[in-house]
């Protein structure tokens, strides 16, 4: 075996600060998406288990549409096909303030609110409809009734897939690279380029999207177990020793 192993490569000269600034772009990339994902997918899963067919049919529109084209294209489609279509003052911000960064951004969180959506209807759907009868004969509204009873129960709820899902949006950040987006995956292949080292580069990749992920997973076990609603929400007991 010729090759020699040289992990000084990932910190010296600039890539250490490459792979720091590659940490904090896939974070702000992914939280940011993440909020538009949520709204969206609050907004559509909960459109779609009203009992008025038009909106439950705007949202599997937009669920069926988003969800059912990959993600690529989604990045292409808004770096290169939607700024020609925005008037030129906004265009001339998006190109001075990283139009790449943004539509990477909007991509992944059109992508995953249609994902998000169906998780969230399938918990919605999964209260029992006793729960909104109760609702509504305190005198709440419809929406009402969605906004302060159904919804808060559901998101406890769908808080395992939501984490699959999240954990899903983080790594899927890295297709932002087709775009020319700085990210993670994007500066490991710099770093890779420039030192001709891609075991260590990536093995650095690797290890900081398993640190990323291992966080977010731990972090939303503990939101899991700080919301489980007792009776609803069933957890596993540790073994005794």
């Amino acid at each position: 075996m010729t090759y020699k192993f040289d992990w000084s490569v990932l910190w010296t000269g600039q890539s250490g600060q490459w792979l720091l600034q590659g940490v904090i772009t896939t974070l702000e990339i992914s939280v940011l998406a993440w909020l538009l994902a949520g709204a969206l997918g609050i907004l559509s899963g909960a459109l779609r288990t009203l009992p008025f067919p038009p909106l439950r049919v705007l949202a599997a529109f937009y669920v069926e549409f988003f969800r059912n084209v990959p993600l690529l294209v989604w990045m292409f489609f808004w770096y290169f096909a939607v700024p020609p279509l925005l008037p030129t003052p906004l265009q001339d911000w998006l190109f001075n303030h990283g139009a790449e960064f943004w539509a990477g951004m909007f991509a992944l969180g059109v992508y995953h609110g249609a994902r998000f959506s169906e998780v969230i209807r399938s918990g919605i759907q999964s209260i029992s409809k006793t729960q909104f009868e109760a609702a509504l004969s305190t005198g709440l509204t419809t929406a009402q009734a969605y906004r302060f009873v159904i919804i808060p129960i559901a998101l406890r709820l769908i808080i395992p897939p939501l984490t699959n899902e999240s954990l899903n949006l983080l790594k899927n950040s890295s297709v932002a690279l087709t775009i020319s987006v700085a990210e993670l995956t994007f500066q490991t292949r710099q770093i890779e380029t420039y030192t001709a080292k891609a075991f260590e580069a990536l093995t650095a990749g690797t290890v900081i999207y398993l640190a990323l992920c291992l966080s977010i997973a731990f972090v939303m076990a503990q939101v899991e177990r700080r919301f489980a609603i007792p009776g609803l929400i069933a957890r596993v007991a540790r073994p005794e020793h």
